[in-house]
């Protein structure tokens, strides 16, 4: 079914309580994902130094891009299994692309969702990539919110489900690393009241995240206070320029950690940091919209938003 409004309604706050189901979580944390990804993509005309905060909203249709379609396939791969079937999510990345491939995949993806969409095994595929390292970009935790939100009533299921949803295209450790460590935050900022907040919450997200240079970035967060300023914030965190999980996530986790409690102010704060700035949206928002819930998406940006495909 097309998730409406009047389903997020009907969600309401429940994305962020025990007692949600795993479609009402995962649900709320893509439309967040996808609405950071379309309102991140508007700002790719901003240049360092200009001044991002006091620049109006766009007008017209924002599209989203192959952040959002990935998180779709991976909610259908989740609706259809309870579990992330690899086989199935390769599948249904390779049918999503095909029917969007000028989404702004990366060439890596375009080669592997090419391939795939040819019959050629997603492990073959995936291996392959960067002379056989496989990828350790950030498009693996791009999309990895949602599946934090479905599973997060068992933070080890989390893990182990972000670890699978990573792999068919991210056989890298870090690229892995950089999909549990959204996953794992995502999960947290469903759990309502009892959610960590500022340092902590960062530190509750490492404590699940395995070593390896995602990890180790990322608690950088935990010596920079929040009143740093964004540019400074991300000269020691990275803002995703490199495109890779270690130059996107640490950032990702200290902008979220700060403001879950407000999705525009928190999407406001990471924008600011330019770089790939719709994908460190589109995590920003998959993980603040679990603790928001539906009721703190501004309806304004929804009603600019592309609408979201069927799933």
């Amino acid at each position: 079914m097309r998730p409406t409004m009047d389903a997020l309604t009907e969600a309401g706050v429940w994305a962020r309580v025990p007692t949600a189901t795993s479609y009402q979580r995962a649900l709320v944390s893509l439309e967040g994902l996808s609405l950071g990804d379309a309102f991140g993509e508007t700002f790719f005309d901003i240049e360092a130094g200009q001044p991002v905060g006091s620049r109006p909203l766009r007008a017209g249709t924002w599209a989203w891009t192959d952040d959002t379609a990935m998180a779709v396939a991976i909610v259908e791969t989740l609706v259809a299994h309870n579990t992330i079937d690899q086989d199935y999510l390769a599948k249904s990345f390779a049918a999503r692309y095909s029917q969007g491939p000028a989404r702004g995949y990366s060439a890596a993806t375009h080669r592997s969702l090419s391939a795939i969409k040819l019959g050629v095994p997603w492990r073959w595929a995936a291996n392959s990539l960067f002379g056989g390292a496989g990828s350790c970009g950030n498009g693996a935790a791009m999309r990895a919110s949602v599946v934090g939100a479905w599973f997060a009533h068992d933070l080890d299921r989390v893990v182990h489900e972000a670890r699978l949803s990573a792999e068919v295209t991210h056989t890298h450790p870090e690229g892995v690393a950089g999909a549990i460590a959204v996953a794992v935050a995502a999960a947290l900022a469903c759990s309502g009241e009892r959610c960590p907040v500022g340092h902590d919450f960062i530190q509750a997200v490492l404590d699940e995240v395995p070593e390896g240079e995602v990890r180790q970035l990322a608690a950088r967060g935990l010596l920079i206070g929040f009143e740093t300023p964004i540019g400074k914030a991300a000269e020691a965190l990275g803002n995703g320029s490199a495109l890779r999980a270690q130059d996107t996530v640490p950032l990702v986790l200290w902008c979220a950690a700060q403001r879950l409690r407000d999705y525009e102010s928190a999407l406001w704060l990471t924008v600011a940091a330019l770089g790939d700035r719709d994908t460190t949206c589109a995590m920003v928002g998959g993980i603040v919209a679990c603790h928001t819930g539906a009721a703190g998406l501004p309806a304004e940006w929804l009603a600019h938003r592309e609408p979201l495909p069927a799933v």
